[in-house]
C-alpha cells in the first residue's frame, strides 16, 4: 500500500481549510447549530468550487476518480472545523452503500447527482433500540405487485430529515435488502406514507432524524438479500471515514490546548512550562499521532481495496473514538475554568467526540465484532 501524504493531497488539504476559514469558521458553525441548519450555500460551493462531494465516485458515475485516500484528507479538515454539513452521510455512507450494490443501472442513475452536490442522500439503517448491529434490523419490506413496501421506522438517521433520496435497508424474505425511497428533501412528510422528525442531539453541529414508513413505496438495489454485504462494506468504509474526522477534531483541540498553555500564566510562568501540564500535551500528542498512523493506514487499505478493511475498520474507529474524547476532555481540564464556558469552543469538540464514539458503535461494541469477524 502506498502511504504517507503525497504533495497533491497537501494541497488538496490547503485549499479545503482555506475553503473552511473562509465559508464556515467557527461563528458560522455556531449560527446554524442555534437553528439546526445547514447552509447549503456552501454546500453547493464545496461541489462546484472543490467537487468535493465526487472526489471518491468513479468518473464513469459522474465523480473525480480519486480514492479514498484523497477523501480522508478532506473528512480530516471537516472534522477539524466541525463542519455540518450531510457530506458523512451522502458522499460517504449512501455513495458507498451504492457502490458496494451490484445494481449498475441504481449506480449509474443515482450517483452522478450524489457526487454534484445536487443530491442529498443518506443510508437509513439504525432503529429505536440504538444498535448498530444489523442483525437488529426490523424495518420490512414486502412485495406489493411490482413495488415494495416499506413498513415501520428508522432513528438516528444522519441528515434524514433534509435527504433527497434516503436508502433504507430493510428485511425481506431473503434477507436484508437496500431500497431507495427519493423525497423532496423536507422536514415533515413528502413521499406518501413517509413521515421525518428531527431528533434532539448532544452534537448541535450534526442533525440526525427519525423516519416513519407506512406503506413507503421503494426501488429495490439489486435483489432481495443484497443489502447485507453492501451494508458491511458502507459500515466498514464508513467506520475509517469517521476516525478520519475524529483524527481533525482531536488534533484542533491539542493545538488549543497547546496554545492556551502558552499564554495563560500562573506565578508568572506559562501553565505549559510546569511539569504536569507538559506531561499531558506529551501524552496527547502520542495519541494523536498514533491516531495519524492509523487513519493514514486504514485509508489506504480502503483506496486499494484491501481484504484487511474488516479488520481495520474495527480497530481504527474503536481508537479514534477514545482518543478524541479522551484529548477533547482534557483540552477542557487544560483551559481549566474558562473550558467549561458555552462561549468557548472546547465543549463543541468534547460533544462532537462523544457523539461520534457513539456513532456506528463505540469502542467496546467494535473490539467485539472484530472478535466475531476473526473468529475468537
Amino acid at each position: 500500500m502506498i502511504l504517507g501524504v503525497s504533495a497533491e493531497q497537501e494541497e488538496l488539504r490547503a485549499s479545503v481549510r482555506r475553503f473552511l476559514a473562509d465559508r464556515a469558521p467557527m461563528s458560522r458553525v455556531r449560527e446554524l447549530m442555534d437553528g439546526g441548519e445547514t447552509d447549503w450555500a456552501v454546500w453547493e460551493q464545496a461541489g462546484s468550487q472543490l467537487g468535493l462531494q465526487g472526489l471518491a465516485i468513479p468518473e464513469s458515475y459522474g465523480g473525480a476518480g480519486f480514492s479514498f485516500a484523497e477523501q480522508a484528507v478532506v473528512l480530516e479538515e471537516f472534522g477539524a472545523a466541525l463542519y455540518g454539513g450531510p457530506y458523512l452521510a451522502s458522499a460517504v455512507l449512501a455513495a458507498t452503500a451504492l457502490l458496494a450494490s451490484p445494481d449498475e443501472g441504481a449506480r449509474r442513475g443515482l450517483l452522478p447527482d450524489i457526487a454534484s452536490g445536487q443530491t442529498v442522500a443518506t443510508l437509513a439503517f439504525t432503529e429505536d433500540g440504538g444498535s448498530w448491529d444489523p442483525a437488529a434490523i426490523r424495518l420490512s419490506a414486502v412485495k406489493d405487485g411490482a413495488a415494495w413496501r416499506l413498513d415501520g421506522h428508522k432513528s438516528f438517521v444522519l441528515d434524514g430529515a433534509t435527504a433527497g433520496l434516503i436508502l433504507v435497508v430493510a428485511t425481506t424474505d431473503a434477507g436484508l435488502s437496500l431500497f431507495a425511497v427519493k423525497g423532496d428533501g423536507e422536514v415533515g412528510g413528502d413521499a406518501d406514507g413517509l413521515s421525518r422528525a428531527a431528533l434532539p442531539a448532544l452534537d448541535q453541529t450534526r442533525q440526525l432524524a427519525r423516519l416513519e414508513f407506512a406503506g413507503v413505496t421503494g426501488r429495490l438495489i439489486g435483489s432481495p438479500g443484497d443489502g447485507a454485504a453492501a451494508l458491511d462494506r458502507a459500515l466498514d468504509v464508513t467506520a475509517v471515514a469517521l476516525a478520519a474526522e475524529q483524527l481533525g477534531g482531536a488534533q484542533r483541540a491539542l493545538d488549543m490546548a497547546v496554545e492556551y498553555a502558552k499564554v495563560r500564566r500562573q506565578f508568572d510562568r506559562p501553565i505549559g512550562s510546569f511539569q504536569a501540564i507538559k506531561h499531558r500535551c506529551a501524552d496527547l500528542l502520542l495519541e494523536v499521532e498514533s491516531l495519524r498512523s492509523a487513519v493514514g493506514y486504514a485509508a489506504a487499505a480502503v483506496a486499494e481495496d484491501s481484504a484487511e478493511i474488516p479488520v481495520l475498520a474495527s480497530l481504527v474507529k474503536a481508537y479514534g473514538s477514545e482518543t478524541y474524547f479522551h484529548v477533547a476532555a482534557e483540552n477542557i481540564q487544560i483551559h481549566g475554568g474558562i473550558g467549561f464556558t458555552w462561549e468557548h469552543d472546547a465543549h463543541l469538540y468534547f460533544k462532537r467526540a462523544k457523539a461520534s464514539e457513539l456513532f456506528l458503535g463505540d469502542g467496546a461494541y467494535h473490539r467485539e465484532r472484530l472478535a466475531n469477524r476473526i473468529g475468537l
